[in-house]
């Protein structure tokens, strides 16, 4: 039984989840990066922003431009024990926790060329670790199941997980970590807090990427099976370039990648500054900002079951473009919250309303486009023979990272330029008003280009049944 035989057959719930659960492993280091790694260079050991921003943008360069190159060696990869997949999905359960763990040990009173050799070279061992299991992680996902339907319920349970690791990360992070001590008031300045949030969480991660490992490996006969000889997919993709070119001439998928990458950069925003806007702009302590980021990720975990009921009553396409709508009302909401600070400073419950809408507005962003992706690849398949699921994920990567490294980059200079002062418990109010700006007008933007691009998006249930029907004959 193959992968495509599958098809019209449930996979079981317990290896959905299975699966899944492999996100939140990938998930809670990715959160634990994204969100605390530019406040903790700056406000804890003291980097500077350019520098931090220089840092953390090559290693997201270098994370992008790995992916597709990690993608390319696990389509072409045939082991007897391992398939594809799973040898790397096992190397990245083994090595993203070790390079977390050691990323979070950078101590205040090193010097500053060590501290940022330090960050340098630990972000980037831990970016490459995390590609390592990602992208064929990634790839195995849409290799399960052709049905239509199927494939949105394995991203829902996939992202499910994705969003736990985001909020344990994020939230525990707040209420567990950074509690305020004689020493360190404001909890999220105190470096120890920051250890043991490594250790914690690089234990998480082991234990549930070991878990999506021994789960998943009774599939491996069933896709190998499917999947063409080696000396096929050689000869039609003599190397990467070529392998890339061909993902980049399927229509769909690149108006996916372009939509994905701009809904990317307005999560990068609120994960780079959130914390910088919570704590200065708005003057909340460690207890309201957990809660804020609490709700935010209950409501998008919560809302996949529907997302998934919603796309499989409008489709796929009109249910991504709701969210967006709903994301971009979310980003005006934000907008006016800042443009009132003054007024609700010190006060948590004024952000709920937009934790709630932005939660559920970007729980179909989550999920949604992996579906639509697997959708694409079939169409390749249809005229190829061939299919390249780690090629097609890895270079969706590569361009929302890509573009991710430049707006890190920037905003590691905006950090500079607008004179925050890691030093000062009270920063400038023009520094307080750009940072909320930045994350409020950003949002806004990158939703509105994202919606643009998959207006354009031209695949639905009947096509790709249609397609599927062409490769089965």
């Amino acid at each position: 039984m193959s992968a495509y035989e599958m098809s019209g057959k449930k996979i079981p719930m317990g290896d959905k989840v299975g699966y899944g659960i492999g996100n939140l492993s990938y998930g809670i280091i990715f959160q634990v990066i994204g969100t605390y790694i530019v406040f903790y260079s700056t406000a804890v050991i003291g980097i500077s922003g350019s520098l931090v921003g220089a840092v953390v943008s090559i290693s997201v360069l270098w994370d992008a431009m790995s992916d597709p190159l990690m993608g390319y060696f696990s389509d072409i990869t045939r082991s007897k024990w391992f398939g594809r997949r799973h040898l790397y999905i096992l190397i990245g359960s083994l090595t993203m926790p070790i390079f977390n763990f050691l990323l979070w040990t950078i101590r205040p009173e090193w010097p500053s060329i060590i501290k940022f050799i330090s960050m340098l070279i630990n972000l980037l061992l831990v970016k490459t670790c995390i590609t390592v299991f990602t992208t064929p992680y990634t790839a195995l996902g849409a290799e399960l199941s052709s049905d239509y339907n199927e494939r949105t319920s394995i991203q829902g349970i996939k992202t499910i997980f994705f969003l736990i690791g985001l909020m344990f990360a994020t939230v525990m992070g707040f209420l567990v970590f950074f509690n305020p001590t004689p020493a360190y008031p404001i909890g999220q300045l105190n470096p120890e807090a920051y250890k043991n949030m490594g250790i914690t969480t690089s234990l998480i991660s082991l234990v549930f990427g070991l878990v999506c490992f021994f789960t998943t490996k009774k599939y491996i006969p069933y896709i190998s099976k499917y999947m063409k000889e080696d000396t096929q997919v050689k000869k039609s993709l003599k190397n990467l370039f070529s392998s890339f070119k061909l993902a980049l001439k399927n229509e769909n998928y690149k108006y996916v990648v372009y939509a994905y990458l701009f809904t990317n950069i307005a999560s990068a925003l609120i994960s780079l500054l959130g914390i910088h806007v919570f704590t200065y702009t708005f003057k909340l302590d460690n207890m309201d900002i957990g809660i804020i980021f609490g709700v935010l990720f209950c409501i998008s975990i919560l809302s996949q079951p529907i997302w998934v009921k919603i796309s499989m009553k409008i489709d796929k396409k009109p249910a991504v473009l709701l969210g967006l709508a709903i994301s971009i009302i979310g980003s005006f909401i934000f907008l006016i919250l800042v443009l009132m600070k003054d007024l609700i400073a010190g006060n948590f419950l004024h952000i709920i309303p937009f934790s709630v809408v932005t939660g559920f507005g970007t729980g179909a962003l989550f999920s949604l486009p992996f579906s639509m992706i697997a959708d694409t690849i079939d169409v390749d398949e249809l005229t190829t023979g061939i299919r390249l699921e780690g090629v097609y994920y890895g270079s969706l990567t590569l361009f929302y990272k890509f573009s991710q490294s430049i707006a890190i980059f920037l905003v590691g200079i905006l950090l500079d330029v607008i004179k925050f002062d890691s030093q000062a418990p009270i920063q400038p109010e023009s520094t307080l008003i750009i940072l909320g700006l930045t994350i409020a007008i950003g949002g806004i933007i990158s939703f509105i280009l994202a919606t643009k691009s998959y207006c354009k998006y031209g695949l639905n249930k009947n096509k790709i049944s249609t397609i599927q029907n062409q490769i089965k004959e």
